[in-house]
């Protein structure tokens, strides 16, 4: 089943545009979020679930806020179990990675396994930095953390719509040297 759409890939400043003959289930090129637009007409098609997941971890690691964003649906809720935090809508999501991402600077998420079912998603990723500014009362301790975690994941039309992380935040604050040992 192969379809041809006209594809912009990257944001709307730096798109890069072109016909593309495809299976519209499987679709990931230069490692960017692809979004097909229906060769008739123009209007949005779809956007790949699973795109939308790699996505989400790249442009995570590489700081992108506006192309993170675009990922989310306008009323999304975003939930950090371990943090005790829940976002919601865009605005608060955006204040809430910034502040990540001034924290730390390297910060990546590594995807390392991932599933659609449906309009729900599950993956599981390792989260990496160096923690060099301040964090909710946590002062810079400029130690390193590497710490697995897994999402779940709610789409609407292949936007998130709501996301819970689940990670280990004891041996987060660990390898941060802010608990003892034991």
């Amino acid at each position: 089943m192969y379809t041809t759409y006209t594809t912009f890939i990257g944001s709307s400043a730096g798109a890069r545009r072109g016909r593309y003959r495809v299976n519209p289930f499987v679709v990931e090129l230069a490692g960017e979020v692809a979004f097909l637009i229906r060769a008739e007409g123009g209007q949005l098609m779809s956007q790949n679930a699973e795109t939308t997941l790699v996505g989400w971890a790249g442009f995570l690691s590489s700081h992108d806020a506006d192309r993170f964003l675009s990922l989310f649906t306008d009323d999304c809720v975003y939930e950090d179990v371990a943090f005790g935090v829940v976002n919601r809508g865009k605005r608060e999501l955006r204040t809430f990675i910034e502040g990540i991402f001034g924290a730390f600077p390297d910060f990546r998420i590594d995807l390392k396994s991932h599933f659609v079912a449906g309009e729900w998603a599950a993956m599981e990723w390792v989260m990496t930095g160096t923690h060099e500014g301040d964090l909710a009362g946590m002062p810079a301790t400029h130690k390193r953390f590497s710490i697995r975690g897994a999402s779940v994941v709610e789409f609407n039309s292949a936007q998130i719509k709501r996301i819970s992380d689940y990670w280990d935040l004891a041996t987060f604050l660990k390898q941060l040297g802010l608990t003892p040992s034991v």
